[in-house]
């Protein structure tokens, strides 16, 4: 319902039961709450923090290290949150930049570092290279076929549980062979995933030491190509190869990394060490709440107009009901939403005399002061 016409409902119910009370009684009429003047604006907005942000991994992966806590003061690009394999695109992004740098400065010289960081790569390689040696893949895929005939056995336990308890699904929960038979294929599925587990597990032994390999052999073809091709000097050709191959190891570190994107608070972290995620797994909130803001959420069209950007606001956040708060309109916004019969639109206010206990998402009472034309 529009606030306004609830409004009007509710001083119309008062005063009819005033009026009823003296038809009644013989005792003074109380004095009515004060009405909301014609012109007069009171909203419900949601507090916020001027800059806050949830991060989330742009690749599924492990994580591997977290290296905040919630609380934390953090600066723009501090890493947060890193996945496994970051190591090696870590290093991708260092020997690409090392060799855009060299060719900046054009400087015969600095070939040495190029060189320095190829020997580097070499050693990364060399150790990833005899872990890959010093695998028996023979025992390894032994163990995997062994794994996968467990899978199938357990997968055969499931089927028999469910035909099993597909006999009792007619009978009385409390029976106690249908009980039987449901512990049954609950154990039998338990068994089943475990078994799927521990097969992932064994080709992980292989793969994962497979796939550092391979990213070492890269970092190492491209250390060297970019140490060959400062061999001749630096030109427009190389420069711009140069740039868009630290661009992609920077893009690629990036799926790896969870960085600040601003300066702040560290607010939630909302994974552990060795959590599985996703693109859709949020990570880490941050916040910067230097400075509050609150955005309305029920502003109606027949109200919007009477509200203007430097206008003056009284906020009293429902928590903290003995609590004023006083904001200005910063923003009010062109675009609008649809819901139930009104139109709404957000209307910022940014909050003068922040207060130690406000928390973010916090809910206020937000009074517009009468604009005197």
């Amino acid at each position: 319902m529009n606030k306004n016409i609830l409004r009007l409902v509710t001083l119309f119910v008062t005063l009819s039961l005033i009026l009823s009370a003296c038809g009644n009684q013989a005792t003074p009429v109380p004095a009515a709450q004060q009405a909301v003047t014609p012109n007069e604006v009171v909203a419900e907005g949601r507090l916020e923090p001027i800059h806050g942000a949830n991060l989330f991994f742009q690749v599924r992966g492990v994580v591997e290290e977290i290296l905040v806590k919630e609380g934390d003061a953090v600066k723009q690009g501090d890493v947060l949150v890193r996945l496994a394999n970051a190591g090696s695109a870590q290093a991708q992004v260092v020997i690409a930049q090392n060799a855009y740098d060299t060719l900046l400065r054009n400087e015969s010289g600095d070939r040495a570092k190029l060189w320095k960081a190829y020997m580097d790569a070499q050693i990364v390689r060399g150790k990833a290279e005899k872990k890959w040696d010093d695998l028996n893949l023979d025992d390894i895929k032994d163990n995997i076929e062994s794994r996968k005939a467990t899978v199938e056995d357990r997968q055969k336990d499931v089927t028999d549980a469910q035909e099993e308890f597909d006999k009792y699904k007619n009978v009385d929960e409390n029976n106690s062979s249908y009980k039987d038979a449901k512990d049954k294929l609950k154990n039998a599925q338990d068994d089943l995933n475990q078994a799927i587990r521990e097969l992932e597990t064994e080709i992980r032994k292989r793969d994962e030491v497979r796939a550092t390999y391979d990213s070492t052999l890269a970092a190492e073809a491209e250390a060297k190509h970019q140490y060959e091709i400062s061999l001749d000097g630096p030109n427009a050709d190389q420069l711009t190869l140069a740039k868009a191959n630290l661009e992609a190891a920077k893009d690629t570190l990036a799926n790896y990394v969870i960085t600040a994107p601003f300066d702040g608070v560290v607010a939630d972290i909302s994974v552990k060490v060795g959590d599985q995620v996703t693109v859709e797994t949020r990570a880490v909130s941050v916040a910067d709440s230097s400075q509050w803001i609150v955005k309305t959420t029920d502003v109606t069209e027949l109200e919007v107009v009477k509200l203007s950007i430097g206008q003056k606001v009284n906020l009293v956040p429902d928590a903290l009901p003995d609590l004023n708060l006083k904001g200005t309109v910063t923003e009010i916004s062109n675009a609008y939403t649809q819901q139930g019969g009104d139109i709404l639109y957000t209307v910022t206010v940014s909050v003068e005399n922040p207060d130690s206990r406000l928390r973010w998402g916090m809910t206020l009472e937000a009074t517009f002061a009468e604009i005197v034309k």
